[in-house]
């Protein structure tokens, strides 16, 4: 007689919120983070790794902090385990970053971008324009292959791919954080407690974690790029389209993670790491300001100098050594299609601004088209704050 062959019965696949828990947690062992929504939001862009084809945009992740020795390469240690393909680096060319982009899939792990890239973000143009397009799944860069013999061709290879990015603040192109989720970390307190990180140990322990999440993300992949999540509240334009590719991997995990993952996003978007305003949004701020104070649709250029200066917190009563004067301020203004014309008003006929559009000047359109256009919308609460 044949022996009966003995089946073993095979475990059912994690559902996805399962997946996620596991790796949130064990992104929580080695940081002790600044916020509760940093461990999912991360679970959330490592498993985006796993599916970037589908996705028409891949958000940069960017760990900063004020002083070195913060948990940022830590958080880039950790992310080697459960990421798509990764490739950790602290320098690199963009020639080099494109070719092994080109050859993909891969997660590039920036460190030390200190090296890359000047205070302020002007030191190497051809990684950030790399980093930059990259963020997008139609974007190439051309390269030209042969010779004057054989003749020229051009390559299109593409430079989409996930990429996260740890350094010192200020040391990040604005063009790059515009295109990021930003976590900003701090030194661990001696109250804060962590597992200490041993390579091996973090590999062995992350390994069923890391092809659970391959295999449930990769299987849903297709699901995953036609959805389309809905936004909290606030939410919209560049900081909706960073959270479109998370939110739908939450959305499809199901359990907590929906919203767990919407809590995320506002505190990534509407409550933490608000950049500091230019200048001219800074001046169109403190115009709006001014003039709802004074409730009137126009002022007198030395009126609005003056009281600009007197505003406590701001920048205009000594620009690099200089007050604001009115040839200034006409200049900050110009960029956003405002120009000043002449008025009487209070008896005095001078130059000044307008809220409203005017007639005599067909590109003047008055401060409030400029307000509406950059400035956030105030609410009643807002103006019963003033």
């Amino acid at each position: 007689m044949t022996a009966a062959l003995r089946v073993v019965p095979t475990a059912p696949p994690l559902p996805g919120h399962v997946i996620l828990d596991q790796a949130r947690d064990f992104v929580a062992r080695f940081s002790a983070f600044p916020s509760q929504h940093c461990a999912p939001m991360l679970a959330l862009w490592y498993a985006h790794t796993w599916a970037a084809e589908h996705f028409y945009v891949t958000p940069r992740l960017i760990l900063s902090s004020a002083e070195p020795g913060s948990g940022k390469t830590r958080v880039l240690e950790v992310a080697k385990h459960l990421t798509q393909a990764p490739e950790m680096t602290a320098s690199g060319s963009a020639a080099a970053l494109v070719r092994m982009v080109a050859a993909g899939p891969i997660t590039i792990l920036l460190d030390e971008v200190d090296t890359i890239f000047a205070a302020g973000g002007g030191g190497n143009e051809d990684v950030r324009g790399m980093l930059n397009l990259g963020y997008k799944r139609t974007a190439t860069i051309p390269k030209v292959k042969g010779d004057s013999g054989s003749g020229f061709v051009v390559e299109r290879l593409p430079i989409f791919a996930p990429a996260a990015l740890a350094g010192l603040v200020g040391s990040m192109p604005d063009t790059i954080t515009t295109r990021a989720i930003t976590v900003n970390l701090r030194k661990r307190r001696h109250d804060e407690h962590v597992d200490g990180y041993l390579e091996r140990r973090a590999e062995r322990d992350a390994a069923p974690i890391r092809n659970a999440l391959a295999t449930w993300i990769t299987g849903i992949g297709e699901q995953l790029g036609d959805a389309e999540p809905a936004m909290p509240h606030g939410v919209h334009d560049r900081s909706a389209e960073i959270w479109e590719p998370l939110l739908a991997i939450a959305d499809a995990a199901g359990g907590h993670w929906p919203d767990t993952a919407r809590a995320a996003c506002v505190h990534f978007v509407l409550s933490a790491n608000k950049p500091t305003p230019s200048l001219g949004i800074q001046l169109l701020a403190d115009l709006r300001t001014l003039f709802t104070a004074a409730g009137t649709d126009r002022m007198h250029t030395t009126d609005i100098v003056e009281r600009l200066r007197a505003l406590d917190d701001s920048p205009w009563a000594d620009l690099h050594g200089k007050p604001l004067d009115s040839r200034r301020l006409a200049r900050e203004l110009s960029r956003y299609q405002v120009a000043p014309l002449t008025f009487k008003h209070n008896t005095t006929n001078a130059k000044g601004y307008v809220t409203y559009a005017t007639d005599k000047q067909v590109e003047q359109v008055g401060l409030a088209d400029a307000w509406a256009r950059y400035l956030p919308v105030e609410n009643a609460d807002d103006k019963g704050d003033r």
